[in-house]
């Protein structure tokens, strides 16, 4: 064994950020440390990830990879999942549906009014043309 402690500390830092459904996926920020280690930690990073979304079983493997890669280069990393981590009490989930129930009974009125509107009675201002065109109608059958 060595008397010589070895260094924890990290050469440099990456957060990897979930872009979003829509290839590319992904995107590795270096935020400290050198910029060639750097730069070969994100091509590796990239290869494993960039075609697979957050929730495919894929990506749970290949992100224990990325973990066990980053150790032996010693890099600390930050993920960025984009996923909202405030737990929901019940008392927002009531609100929440509360919420949803009023915005679908305000669609209902508005469709309902919609309806209403197309229901309407055709006014008196349509009604002389269709007698004209009827008349124009009768006069050249009378030719």
């Amino acid at each position: 064994m060595s008397d010589v402690a070895e260094s924890t500390e990290p050469k440099a830092h990456a957060r990897i950020v979930y872009l979003g459904p829509v290839s590319p996926h992904w995107e590795v920020y270096g935020d400290w440390g050198d910029r060639q280690t750097l730069d070969e930690f994100r091509a590796r990073c990239l290869a494993r990830l960039v075609l697979l979304p957050r929730e495919d079983p894929q990506f749970r493997r290949n992100r224990e990879r990325i973990v066990r890669d980053a150790e032996r280069a010693m890099i600390s990393i930050e993920w960025d999942l984009g996923v909202v981590t405030q737990p929901i009490t019940s008392s927002d989930a009531a609100e929440e549906r509360a919420e949803a129930a009023a915005a679908v009974e305000a669609a209902t009125d508005t469709s309902e009014d919609a309806a209403a509107a197309d229901e309407a009675p055709v006014s008196e201002a349509s009604e002389p043309a269709a007698v004209d065109a009827a008349a124009t109608t009768e006069a050249s059958d009378d030719a």
